[in-house]
């Protein structure tokens, strides 16, 4: 427990007055949010505030989780990172790095559209493919592995394998879909900070769950939790929510920074990676509901008119529909955080229920 205060509290610190500085530096060299002029009008009050602040979200995620591990160093029982949360730190490292490609290409070339999507979709398959690649190997001493070839809902379930290389796709799915998911629901101040923070809260609580009733710590039953590494992944979880803690306070209505690609991408690689390492896959889909309804949004608005020429919303995502509904920002974000707050509540809700009647 002391591992996870000090991620989230280091990782607070750090990204609450982190935040400031690089507001004033990107503004100093001119890295503005360029804005589409196709999009809601209200938008182009926005254009030229600073924006790629994922990158002091996932510095300051990186220097929390580094602190909770040192601090251990000064404990009797000194832990070590483990393969699991330093694959998870990787995917979000990496996505971020194509984030950020995309998000200086935006600012160099002064358009809204960075990297193209067949070179953006490439990235995120280089990294994700390594990922899946890597998260199947590096066993413990229980001869456990950071994740297994199987699918998952609140544990995993099914055929022992479906196979390396269905699995490889599987992953490549979630890590695509969950980072675009965030990409496109950070669409006004605060939204997708906020959202994502209900998520990684709700992946504390469930790593710490899974650690006290481990199958290699407690007594060994049916509803016990094969996991590799359950306390080092809510440290993770921690270490990014406290990040994003303190960069919303910067981050919220009126934004004085955007997290730009480079935080959405990251952040989107966090969530699929706890989802995959925690062995609740489609759980996610549950905890993370306000950004699989957004991006359904899309997919709807998108088919729908390629078939009728016409479109359901007003503009997709959902939330600029309602912006062109005459709502006010501040009262769209407030509403989809409590979206947000009641789908993880559900997800959590399953996830504890399926233990109960176990007991």
């Amino acid at each position: 427990m002391r591992d996870i205060l000090v991620a989230a509290a280091v990782g607070l610190i750090l990204s609450m007055f982190g935040t400031p500085l690089a507001i004033r530096l990107f503004s100093r060299r001119g890295y503005g949010q360029n804005i589409r002029e196709e999009g809601p009008a209200g938008h182009h009050d926005k254009r030229g505030t600073p924006t790629m602040g994922g990158t002091v979200i996932v510095i300051a995620a990186l220097l929390g989780y580094a602190a909770a591990h040192l601090a251990t160093l000064l404990s009797a029982n000194p832990a070590p990172p483990t393969a699991s949360a330093l694959l998870v730190l990787f995917l979000m490292t990496g996505l971020g790095v194509v984030g950020f490609l995309d998000d200086f290409i935006k600012i160099y070339k002064q358009r809204s559209l960075g990297l193209r999507s067949g070179a953006k979709a490439l990235g995120q398959l280089i990294v994700g493919a390594v990922f899946a690649v890597l998260v199947v190997r590096f066993p413990n001493a229980y001869s456990i592995t950071p994740a297994e070839t199987r699918l998952s809902f609140l544990r995993d379930f099914g055929p022992q394998s479906i196979g390396l290389f269905a699995f490889t796709i599987w992953v490549l799915i979630m890590i695509v879909g969950f980072s675009n998911a965030v990409n496109l629901t950070d669409g006004l101040d605060g939204l997708a900070s906020g959202a994502t923070g209900i998520v990684l809260a709700s992946y504390v609580l469930i790593g710490n769950w899974q650690l006290r009733n481990s199958c290699t710590t407690a007594i060994l039953g049916p509803n016990c939790y094969i996991v590799r590494d359950p306390l080092d992944l809510a440290v993770v979880a921690a270490a990014v929510l406290g990040a994003l803690v303190g960069f919303l306070w910067w981050n919220a209505p009126p934004a004085k920074i955007f997290m730009g690609d480079t935080g959405s991408l990251a952040l989107g690689g966090v969530l699929a990676g706890l989802a995959i390492t925690t062995r609740t896959q489609l759980l996610l889909l549950i905890l993370a509901g306000l950004c699989v309804v957004i991006t359904s949004s899309v997919i709807i608005q998108v088919g729908f008119f390629k078939m009728t020429r016409k479109r359901i919303f007003r503009m997709a995502p959902l939330q600029h529909h309602f912006e062109l509904k005459g709502w006010a920002e501040t009262t769209i974000v407030v509403r989809f955080w409590l979206i947000a707050a009641l789908s993880a509540a559900a997800g959590l809700g399953l996830f504890y229920v399926e233990w109960m009647p176990k007991l």
